[in-house]
C-alpha cells in the first residue's frame, strides 16, 4: 500500500519560494506555479512554473528595499533630518510630523486611502507621536521627500542610491523586462471589497466611485491600487518588481552593512535598525526574534501584501527571502505573515542540525 499523500491546503499559494543564505546552511526551495488561469467551468489551465528567476511584485517590501534604504544613503549624506518636520522638504505639508514618525509609522496618518478617486491625503486619523498606525500614506510621503532631496523621479532615484550601486539589476519599478513574472492578483477586486464594505478602513467611498478597475488577471503590473492607478507603478510604499537571488543579494547587503560605507554612514544604518518606542518597529523595518544556532537574533525586513517577504541579521551574514503569488486563490489567501513564520522556523530547524 503506498503512503497517503499530502494534502495542500486550498488556501496555498500557486507558486512559492523560500530561500535563505546562512554561514550554516544554505536553503532553496523552489515549487509551484507563477501563473494560473481558470476556465469558466473552474478548471486551471495555462499553468507557467515559478522558477528562481521570476519576477515578484514586492508590494510592501518597496517600503524598505527602495524607500527606506534610500533614506538611508540621504540621512548619510545630510540631505534629509529625521527629526525635521515634513514641511521641511514637502511645501504645505505637515508641521508637527517628522521624517522619523513616518518611518516608525507614529505620523497619526490613516493607514490607507484611495487616492485615485480623492487624490489629496486627507487630515490624520490619530494624534501623531502617540502610537503605532500602520500606514501606506506615511510612505508615499517618504517618497516625495526622496524625490524632494534628490530632484530626480522616484524610480531614477532609487537606482542611482540603491539598486545599481548594490548591484541589483534586477530590481525595478512598474514593468519588469521579460515576460517570467509572476501573476500578482487576480484583479482589483481586493480594493472594490475594501471600499465597498468599509473594511479595515472606514473611507467615505464605494467602487463605483471609480470607473478604471482591471478585471483581469495582473501580470506585470503592481497590484496595489494606489501605486498604479494614482502613481503609474512608482510610489514610496509599492511598486518595486525583484527576482529571489536580488532580494538575497540585498539582503546580505544589508547584514553587511559596515562593508558598504562607501554608500553609507554605519551609525546612520545602525540607528535606523534600532527599535524605537514600539520594540517590533525600527526605523522602516520590522524587528522578528529568531533562534538562530543557539542563540536569539534579531531579523529587520517586511512583509508584503502579494506574498513576499524578506530580512536580515546585522553584522551576521544572514539573508532570508519568501516570495509567492498567495492571492491566487478563490478563497482567503494564506498571509504573508504565516508563509514568513514558516521560513523562520525552517531557519531556525536547520541551524540546529549543523
Amino acid at each position: 500500500m503506498s503512503a497517503p499523500q499530502e494534502q495542500t491546503p486550498a488556501n496555498a499559494p500557486a507558486g512559492l519560494v523560500m530561500a535563505a543564505r546562512t554561514p550554516w546552511f544554505d536553503l532553496t526551495e523552489c515549487t509551484g506555479n507563477r501563473t494560473v488561469h481558470w476556465t469558466e467551468d473552474g478548471e486551471r489551465v495555462g499553468e507557467a512554473p515559478m522558477t528562481l528567476d521570476t519576477y515578484h511584485d514586492l508590494a510592501s517590501v518597496t517600503k524598505i528595499v527602495a524607500t527606506t534604504t534610500a533614506l538611508i544613503r540621504l540621512v548619510s549624506d545630510r540631505l534629509v533630518d529625521l527629526d525635521a518636520p515634513l514641511s521641511a522638504y514637502l511645501p504645505r505639508s505637515y508641521e508637527a510630523i517628522t521624517v522619523r514618525d513616518l518611518l516608525l509609522h507614529r505620523s497619526g496618518l490613516w493607514e490607507w486611502w484611495p487616492l485615485y478617486i480623492q487624490p489629496r491625503q486627507p487630515p490624520p486619523r490619530y494624534r501623531p507621536g502617540r502610537a503605532r498606525h500602520y500606514s501606506d500614506l506615511g510612505f508615499i510621503l517618504l517618497g516625495e521627500i526622496v524625490t524632494a532631496a534628490t530632484g530626480l523621479r522616484l524610480d531614477r532615484a532609487v537606482a542611482e542610491l540603491v539598486t545599481r550601486p548594490l548591484g541589483l539589476t534586477q530590481t525595478t519599478y512598474a514593468r519588469p523586462t521579460g515576460s517570467e513574472v509572476a501573476m500578482s492578483a487576480l484583479d482589483d477586486r481586493i480594493e472594490m471589497t475594501m471600499l465597498d464594505t468599509g473594511r479595515p478602513y472606514p473611507v467615505p467611498y464605494r467602487s463605483t466611485d471609480f470607473a478604471r478597475w482591471r478585471y483581469e488577471p495582473v501580470a506585470g503590473e503592481v497590484a496595489d491600487g494606489n501605486a498604479y492607478h494614482a502613481f503609474g507603478g512608482v510610489a514610496g510604499h509599492a511598486g518595486l518588481f525583484s527576482t529571489v537571488p536580488d532580494l538575497l543579494k540585498y539582503c546580505t547587503a544589508m547584514s553587511r552593512y559596515e562593508e558598504h560605507d562607501r554608500l553609507w554612514r554605519p551609525e546612520v544604518a545602525r540607528e535606523f535598525f534600532t527599535p524605537g518606542p514600539d520594540p517590533e518597529q525600527a526605523l522602516g523595518f520590522r524587528r522578528h526574534g529568531l533562534d538562530l544556532a543557539g542563540e536569539t537574533v534579531t531579523v529587520l525586513g517586511h512583509p508584503g501584501h502579494v506574498g513576499s517577504a524578506i530580512g536580515f541579521v546585522p553584522g551576521r551574514d544572514v539573508a532570508l527571502v519568501v516570495a509567492s503569488n498567495r492571492l491566487l486563490v478563490a478563497g482567503a489567501p494564506i498571509p504573508t505573515d504565516d508563509l514568513w513564520a514558516e521560513l523562520l522556523r525552517t531557519t531556525t530547524q536547520r541551524s540546529r542540525t549543523v
